[in-house]
């Protein structure tokens, strides 16, 4: 098993490498730098002449590297991140890149897998009443849930739910964790509360299309699995039906839903990014679009990296646990 983990951590190092080099050309491609928001931030502020203004924005190119050629710019930031561990500085946060991520990023990943475990575990269930229950009127309102939460966009989702919220229940505290009582206020349970009445839209919209396909997956599996062989003779000694689907059919049955979570857990991050854009929630999702709005290169190309990673940690870890479950996909990896 460790040489497995270890042949997987491998595979996955050039992977980021790809990813970091895409990322990057990606984030430069569009014309303009941070140096021109600080032109046009002199020019429609500072009352400046755009002589001045261009000025000052190519002395904060020179001063910052901005000016340099793109790889130039690519293995620097690169080098930092190998021997010092420094992901740059951000030009609009003024602080280290490195403390803008580890601001965001655990709301960001607290969000998303409290997402993935609802999705899991409520997915799983409907699954399995939707296939015990096939072509009923249950199988049947199940399957349409499902098919609303595969097919309507999240943002979409989420624009619905913040005009429900605004201008029909009169919520005008959106966009934050907590209340304004509560920001610096000692955990307890009213803080939490509070907390829980700020961010379970993004959750249950996050949540409703992660549980549909772990649902429809679930579903199908579940069908093939009633009918094998091996459940024929389940039933034939005499088990309950309970038995035979939960001791039988349901372990045998999750081994592709396992291996499914490497696709959805990518799923669930990025579907909380999106709601949490519309929520404008502090966390990735507002800070990735902000800083690709200006230009701060570094903070865009960091988050994107961080999250490419933990993606990859997300495919591993599915892969081990589907390894644990079938010893034939160790034997496959070389373990």
């Amino acid at each position: 098993m460790l040489r497995f983990l270890l042949m997987r951590i491998a595979s996955a190092i050039p992977v980021l490498f790809i990813l970091s080099v895409v990322t990057f050309a990606i984030i430069q491609a569009p014309p303009g730098d941070y140096a021109d928001y600080i032109r046009s931030q002199l020019i429609n502020q500072s009352g400046a002449s755009f002589a001045q203004a261009e000025e000052q924005a190519q002395a904060y190119r020179v001063e910052h590297g901005l000016d340099k050629p793109m790889v130039v710019q690519y293995f620097n930031w690169m080098k930092g991140i190998i021997t010092e561990g420094d992901f740059g500085y951000s030009m609009f946060y003024n602080k280290p890149v490195a403390d803008v991520v580890a601001e965001r990023l655990p709301r960001t990943l607290a969000l998303a897998l409290v997402c993935h475990i609802f999705a899991s575990i409520l997915g799983i269930t409907f699954g399995i009443w939707a296939a015990t229950r096939q072509y009923t009127w249950i199988d049947s309102l199940l399957s349409g849930i499902s098919f609303l939460g595969m097919t309507v966009p999240r943002f979409l989702m989420a624009l619905i739910i913040v005009y429900l919220l605004v201008f029909q229940f009169n919520v005008s505290e959106i966009g934050s964790f907590f209340s304004p009582q509560y920001g610096g206020a000692p955990w307890s349970w009213a803080k939490f509360v509070d907390l829980v009445s700020h961010v379970w839209p993004v959750v249950a919209i996050a949540t409703f299309g992660g549980l549909a396909y772990n649902m429809r997956v679930m579903r199908g599996n579940l069908l093939d699995t009633l009918n094998a062989q091996y459940v024929e003779t389940a039933r034939a000694k005499g088990l309950s039906g309970s038995a035979v689907v939960m001791r039988h059919a349901v372990p045998n049955a999750l081994h592709p839903l396992v291996m499914y979570q490497g696709v959805v857990l990518p799923y669930m991050l990025t579907g909380e990014i999106e709601t949490a854009i519309i929520f404008a929630l502090p966390t990735v999702g507002p800070a990735i679009v902000g800083s690709m709005a200006i230009g701060d290169v570094y903070v865009t190309a960091t988050f994107m990296l961080v999250l490419s990673a933990t993606l990859i940690v997300g495919n591993i870890i599915a892969d081990m646990l589907l390894a644990m479950l079938d010893p034939r996909v160790r034997q496959y990896g070389g373990a």
